[in-house]
């Protein structure tokens, strides 16, 4: 009996320590990594570290704030890097990047949400004096940020850009037969990476660390979620990533795993119930998607787009923009 008890005992010691992520090791701690980035201080004492591109803010024609996605963080400037610099100064382009949450240099934040990380977007433009408008632009999973300024702060936006936003399949108003449809597509192991985050997010960690199973498909250098284009544009970018280690540095689970329990668990709202931000036309909000993505529902993308007359839908032929480019 007392063996039984004890197995049952180590048994449930194991469980227990395999569903408790690592603490983080944050940036300019005495064993963290240091800290190299500009950085602003939050209200509530968090740091975000950002990186600024283009032409001074203060002769700035047009201030826009890049969010980055997954794997990736504030070098991962998508449109800063591959614009020529005389087109950005010709067009008066200020571009700032930033570190999510727990990447890179910026500090974890475990009480994160969608709503949560709009205000830290509004708080780098108001600290770093961009004005009261300015614009967004997001990539990937990084466009949830988006849909939340959307949401949260729409008053204080000029203009919004989604770049192949990924989709949380359990959002209120997407077809349960599109929806259903959509989430079985996927790799299994990718299904039960999002099921988890979603319905028992505390075993994410557990998961995505576990080596039992396949975890998250949508890491870099996965040739099975890459199409011919992609894997053409990632053969001429080798030796120019950046350096992977850096982004999820404090921790996978304050960064990576945060992101997708975020991403895809119970939202506030639903970007499919949004109202148009700019009932004048004062300003736009514009999605592109290619049409052969991998990871992205091509057909809920176009259900949201004709849900949402007012976004500009721009489908290109031949292409998957989800992760083959921002690198």
């Amino acid at each position: 009996m007392f063996v039984v008890v004890l197995l049952i005992g180590l048994l449930l010691a194991w469980a227990y320590r395999a569903t408790r992520p690592l603490p983080p090791n944050i940036c300019g701690s005495p064993c963290g990594p240091p800290i190299t980035a500009p950085r602003i201080k939050l209200r509530d004492g968090r740091h975000l570290a950002y990186k600024e591109h283009g032409v001074p803010a203060e002769v700035a024609k047009y201030k826009i704030i890049y969010v980055h996605g997954l794997f990736t963080c504030r070098h991962s400037a998508v449109i800063a890097k591959n614009l020529p610099q005389e087109l950005v100064e010709e067009l008066g382009l200020y571009i700032v990047s930033y570190d999510r949450p727990g990447y890179g240099e910026s500090d974890p934040d475990p009480k994160q949400t969608v709503k949560s990380l709009a205000l830290d977007v509004e708080e780098l433009a108001d600290q770093l004096g961009l004005g009261f408008k300015f614009y967004v632009i997001a990539y990937s999973i990084g466009c949830h940020v988006v849909w939340g300024c959307l949401r949260y702060i729409p008053h204080r936006l000029s203009g919004a850009a989604l770049l192949a936003p990924i989709i949380n399949y359990w959002w209120r108003g997407l077809p349960s037969n599109l929806s259903t449809e959509a989430y079985y597509k996927q790799l299994p192991q990718d299904q039960w990476t999002h099921r988890v985050s979603h319905y028992i997010p505390w075993l994410t960690y557990w998961w995505n660390t576990q080596t039992w199973f396949p975890a998250l498909s949508a890491v870099p250098g996965n040739p099975n979620i890459f199409s011919r284009q992609d894997l053409e544009i990632t053969s001429k970018k080798v030796g120019k990533q950046i350096n992977k280690a850096h982004i999820t540095q404090q921790g996978e689970f304050e960064s990576i795993h945060r992101t997708i329990m975020v991403g895809f668990g119970n939202w506030e709202f639903s970007p499919i119930a949004l109202e148009n931000p700019f009932p004048n036309n004062e300003g736009s909000v514009h999605l592109w998607q290619g049409d052969d993505d991998r990871i992205v529902a091509i057909p809920l993308q176009r259900f949201i787009a004709k849900k949402l007359p007012w976004i500009q839908y721009h489908e290109l032929p031949g292409i998957h923009i989800t992760l083959g480019k921002e690198v």
